[in-house]
């Protein structure tokens, strides 16, 4: 049985619908994400969580009850926003106690809670400090322990560390894991971000234009995206389009490439997804193409090509090819030699190929 349920909810401002008919489940103790380009819907949908806003219709479920209607302060839920919303008046104490203030705890609770909340996000021995006082990092980490006070049935995170520099970035994104992992809480997280929700999140739902395609854990999303929209956010996928050639009564798939006119021959699943003699999209990721040698004997899914571009970054190189036509991007760690101008073959391993939903 899930914790949080969202059931069809949707949600328009005026004429503008900023979220669609979205339902998605979030277990007990489950770090889940929302993953999506700004302006997709993922804040609107967290906001009706939170009870910040009502969808027009659906419900959303919590503990088996139906919260759609029931104001946020009856929510229980911890939250975290992008400017973390500290109060400049206040010093650290008092932000994180404003909480528990609001539920008429104890004197004695608050500042335990708030001492303990404290400890728990390292910086004990803060709460007489101004929030001016403080760097990015360490408003951040107020804001999380203000919202950890109140022990929360549910933490939310609306782009919590989109404003902090890269390095900082970096660790507070551990030390959040490491902490909503060792409390045992349940959170949702909201970004647009894709290493950001790759490194935080069990499971994530991405969203594009108000509507939620595809969900599952980050590795399923990386490796087998099923929508285009999905391929084209997650970045770096090489898009192909093309025609099926083969029968539906065949396991292995076989396609003419649209640029180029290649025939591309991979084992398929989703049959009734790509029609005959009507344009398909296949996806593969930069890291699972080869590049050969001219001299190489060919074999399946080779292409001949020429290097067109090469981009250095280190570790890696990022080498660009027209394969008569068919632009293709390749991820190396050695370029063997090869230069701008250099024919090659192109490998694009069939085990890698994905065909794609074109919604």
């Amino acid at each position: 049985m899930p914790l949080l349920s969202l059931k069809s909810i949707s949600k328009s401002f005026g004429s503008t619908r900023a979220v669609h008919e979205v339902s998605l489940d979030v277990n007990q103790g489950e770090f889940f994400g929302l993953l999506g380009p700004s302006g997709c819907g993922k804040t609107t949908t967290l906001r009706m969580i939170a009870g910040l806003e009502r969808p027009d219709t659906g419900s959303i479920e919590f503990d088996n009850n139906d919260i759609t209607n029931l104001p946020p302060e009856k929510r229980g839920f911890g939250m975290v926003f992008q400017n973390y919303a500290l109060f400049p008046h206040l010093n650290v104490a008092e932000n994180v106690a404003f909480g528990l203030r609001a539920r008429h705890k104890s004197k004695t609770e608050i500042e335990e809670h708030v001492s303990g909340a404290l400890e728990l996000v390292q910086l004990p021995g803060y709460g007489k400090r101004r929030i001016d006082e403080l760097s990015g990092g360490q408003q951040q980490r107020v804001a999380i322990a203000r919202a950890i006070a109140i022990e929360p049935a549910l933490l939310l995170f609306d782009e919590p560390l989109s404003n902090l520099d890269v390095s900082l970035r970096e660790e507070t994104r551990s030390e959040l894991r490491e902490l909503v992992t060792r409390l045992r809480l349940t959170a949702v997280y909201v970004t647009h971000d894709q290493e950001e929700a790759f490194a935080l999140c069990d499971r994530i739902s991405v969203m594009v234009g108000g509507k939620l395609m595809q969900s599952g854990e980050p590795r399923e999303l990386y490796e087998r995206p099923a929508e285009i929209s999905v391929a084209r956010f997650l970045g770096r996928n090489n898009i192909i389009r093309s025609m099926r050639l083969s029968s539906s009564k065949k396991d292995e798939g076989e396609f003419k490439t649209l640029e180029g006119g290649h025939t591309l021959r991979f084992p398929i699943q989703h049959d009734s997804l790509a029609p005959l003699n009507k344009p398909v999209f296949l996806a593969i990721r930069p890291e699972h193409i080869r590049l050969e040698s001219p001299t190489e004997t060919a074999g399946g899914n080779t292409l001949s090509g020429r290097v067109r571009e090469i981009v250095f970054a280190g570790a890696t190189s990022t080498l660009r090819v027209d394969a008569n036509g068919l632009l293709i991007e390749a991820l190396v760690l050695q370029q063997n030699g090869l230069q701008v101008g250099d024919e090659c073959r192109v490998v694009l391993a069939p085990e890698h190929l994905r065909l794609l939903r074109n919604e």
